[in-house]
Parts: C-alpha cells; sequence; structure tokens
C-alpha cells in the first residue's frame, strides 16, 4: 500500500461490544493503542458475510458514540455441514448450544472447521477492514475451563490447527503461539500491525 493510501488511526479508539472474551483479547493485543471500551449490543443483520457484519455494527457505533471505533464479528464454519453455522453463531448456539453441534458430527470423521473474523474501524469518514481466519477440528466431546478471553461456547469444543486441545484447554501463552501458524491469521493482530505501520509512514 502506497503512503497516499494509508489511513492514519488515532491512538485513541472504542471498541465497542458487550463480549467480554472480545475486550480482554484486545486489551491484550492492542497494547500501544488507548482502547476504551463501551459494552453495546450491536445490531447483526441478516447477512451471512461478516465483513459486511462488521461493517454494519461498526458505522452504528460510531452513530452511538460519535468516536473512531472498532467492531468486530466473527463466523464459525464446519467444513462437513456446508460452512454451517457461519454467521449465524449466536443462533446456533443459543437453538443447538455445543452439546447440539456435537451431535450433528457424531461419527463424522471430516472435523476440519474454521473461525473467520473481522474487524472494522470507523472514525466517521474512513472505514477499513481486517480480516483473520483460525483453523482447526472440532472435538468429539465439550472439554475445558471458562476463561476470560472466552468469545463463545465454542471454546469448549474447537481445537486449533496442531493443537490436540480445545481454546477452553489452552493456556494465554498457547492461545497466542496458535496464531503463529502459517496458516492463521488474528484481525485484531492485523489491525495493530497496520496501525504501527501508518504511524511510521504517515506523519
Amino acid at each position: 500500500m502506497e503512503k497516499s493510501e494509508l489511513i492514519k488511526i488515532r491512538n485513541e479508539i472504542v471498541f465497542v461490544t458487550s463480549n467480554k472474551g472480545k475486550i480482554a483479547t484486545a486489551k491484550s493485543l492492542l497494547t500501544d493503542i488507548k482502547l476504551e471500551t463501551y459494552e453495546c449490543n450491536l445490531t447483526e443483520p441478516r447477512c451471512d458475510d461478516v465483513r459486511e457484519i462488521a461493517k454494519y455494527k461498526v458505522k452504528e457505533a460510531y452513530n452511538i458514540i460519535k468516536k473512531p471505533c472498532i467492531a468486530l464479528d466473527a463466523g464459525f464454519f464446519i467444513e462437513e455441514l456446508n460452512g454451517f453455522p457461519r454467521a449465524f453463531v449466536n443462533f446456533a448456539l443459543d437453538t443447538l448450544g455445543v452439546e447440539g453441534i456435537l451431535k450433528q458430527m457424531q461419527g463424522i470423521l471430516n472435523r476440519n472447521c474454521a473461525f473467520k473474523e473481522c474487524l472494522a474501524y470507523y472514525d466517521g469518514q474512513n472505514i477499513l477492514c481486517f480480516d483473520g481466519t483460525c483453523e482447526g477440528s472440532l472435538s468429539t466431546t465439550i472439554r475445558g475451563n471458562n476463561t476470560e478471553k472466552k468469545w463463545s461456547d465454542l471454546c469448549y469444543i474447537f481445537m486449533p490447527l496442531g493443537y490436540d486441545k480445545t481454546l477452553a484447554e489452552m493456556s494465554d501463552e498457547e492461545i497466542n503461539n496458535r496464531i503463529k501458524c502459517s496458516k492463521n491469521t488474528s484481525a485484531l493482530e492485523e489491525f495493530a500491525n497496520y496501525y504501527h505501520r501508518t504511524r511510521k509512514l504517515v506523519k
């Protein structure tokens, strides 16, 4: 990206979300940014595209707080179920729960799945999107303990690529290291990298 195309991100940003796990993760990764939080349930449009959902949510967030802000949306894709539940994670957890998801996968050998996420930044004029993917597989049972960085109950059944542990069984160090797999990216880390790059190139 050329210098003239870079948009300088302000160092005071509000993360608008009601998900305490997302807030904890953001605070651990965005250490160079003055990150405020505003707990609010944002509208999730009926859409199967996490990027479009994130953009919709961040614009709604800006209309509420009138400050540069970020919003993050994530979907969960199970290969054998044609990508179900996709962007409709909350609906799937509210109706089936992780128990129901595992029941749908009972006896199925192909347990490949992935989280796909998008972080959207909006300052009232410019909107930027940063994507992330974490591949892995489904466990056969619910495993692990509650953690402050839990984004959803899927952490009890999702094993990142290269691990035989669910997210709920992993230490903070292991959770951070999973991103180092060549197939995994973090939307929050992509956002942080862009922030540092603009600080160096845009005066």
